[in-house]
């Protein structure tokens, strides 16, 4: 695959090299395109080196080739690391005035901008017009992450890590290679994902084996699609997907208490979550200890039913529901039984057992609706498992 990396002048700069050496290694050719003054940052002879091809920052270099126009025609994909608030203005406006705006100008691939700027700057409503008007060309604009930036300022803002960025700006080169817009631009979705866990006391849980490996894959799918993201994430260990809000919780009172906060907002939810069905009526304040007498027994009590409370203070006209269900026994009757129950748009049914679904990479699951026909996803990775459920969720969607 041909890429343009287009680096503006950024500190985050830096980490573009890092970028850089994931897609060459991947074996694709990439060509980098900086600002002139990004090279305050990172200098022509490091991304010469790494890339194995000619850098300018100016169209006037090797002017015969009409690199203006060339690059930007030949790319299969365009991603611009860091962008910053001054790149994103020029873009939005269309303005030509250097060899990477001119390349956007004239490319017709995918188009990934991971903005990097101090929190003020990505706050500033003419910088939030501009992500908008990109976004409504068909441009994704991954979310800023949230963490340190420049000096001792904290916030949003953060270029996200290389690795998330690589992943990301694979999956959309993927949909756009298949003639695939993105579908979700303009919407804002809610996941769970993980498992719970219900404190015993200051060391012991009851909890489950969910990795949250297939809510993340749901995230950076939705991500990848156009979609705002926000990802309430319970006990994992996973990293942050580009573009993604993450929200940790641990118990399933933290959960719910987070879902239904950021519902309103929600064109779309998916409770991906494995959410404890119980928990301990009371928690010991300090470890429990061997005595030698038979243990006291624990009582459970209920935890609230996160997915159906979600479905019966539905916040908006619209708002598509999805739950899913990890079951053991009959999984259609368990599932229909499940659906029936949750009053949900869409459940993703998964059968569970030793080396099925829970700390695996891959996936199988029956989706069911109340009003249509049962649609199976064969075996495979989580992330066509997640594409599926993203485009039964954009049928759905007014």
């Amino acid at each position: 695959m041909r890429i343009v990396l287009g680096v503006s002048a950024g500190i985050a700069a830096y980490k573009a090299c890092e970028l850089l050496r994931l897609f060459t290694e991947a074996g694709h050719s990439v060509r980098v395109v900086p600002t002139a003054d990004s090279l305050n940052f990172v200098g022509a002879a490091t991304w010469a080196a790494l890339s194995g091809q000619p850098v300018t920052a100016t169209a006037w270099d090797d002017v015969h080739e009409v690199p203006h126009v060339r690059i930007g025609q030949e790319a299969d994909l365009v991603v611009v690391a860091p962008a910053t608030a001054d790149l994103m203005a020029r873009a939005a406006a269309g303005m030509s005035g250097d060899l990477l705006t001119a390349v956007l100008l004239t490319a017709r691939c995918p188009v990934v901008f991971a903005p990097a700027m101090h929190t003020e700057m990505w706050e500033h409503p003419a910088t939030q017009a501009n992500v908008a008007t990109l976004r409504g060309r068909g441009a994704i604009v991954v979310e800023p992450a949230s963490g340190r930036l420049t000096g001792a300022d904290t916030g949003p803002g953060r270029l996200p890590e290389p690795a998330s960025l690589f992943a990301a700006a694979l999956r959309v080169a993927a949909r756009g290679a298949g003639g695939l817009a993105p579908d979700l631009a303009g919407r804002q979705v809610l996941i769970s994902a993980g498992g719970t866990r219900e404190d015993l006391d200051p060391v012991r849980y009851l909890g489950n084996r969910s990795s949250g490996r297939q809510g993340y894959a749901l995230a950076a799918a939705a991500a990848s699609r156009g979609a705002r993201v926000t990802l309430v994430a319970a006990n994992t260990e996973l990293p942050d997907p580009a573009g993604v809000r993450i929200i940790p919780v641990t118990s399933a009172a933290s959960l719910r208490g987070q879902m239904l906060a950021e519902a309103g907002a929600a064109d779309a939810i998916v409770m991906a979550a494995a959410v404890a069905d119980f928990r301990p009526a009371s928690r010991s304040e300090v470890k429990l200890k061997k005595t030698g007498a038979p243990p006291a027994p624990i009582t459970l009590v209920e935890n609230p039913d996160v997915l159906r409370e979600l479905v019966l203070t539905r916040q908006r006209p619209g708002q598509v529901i999805v739950g899913f269900g990890a079951e053991t026994g009959d999984l259609l009757a368990n599932g229909r039984a499940k659906l029936a129950a949750k009053g949900c748009d869409l459940l993703v049914v998964n059968q569970v057992g030793p080396g099925l679904a829970f700390g695996t990479s891959d996936n199988e699951a029956v989706v069911l609706s109340p009003d249509g026909p049962e649609v199976k996803v064969p075996r495979g990775p989580k992330e066509a498992l997640a594409d599926v459920v993203w485009d039964l969720v954009v049928a759905r969607l007014p």
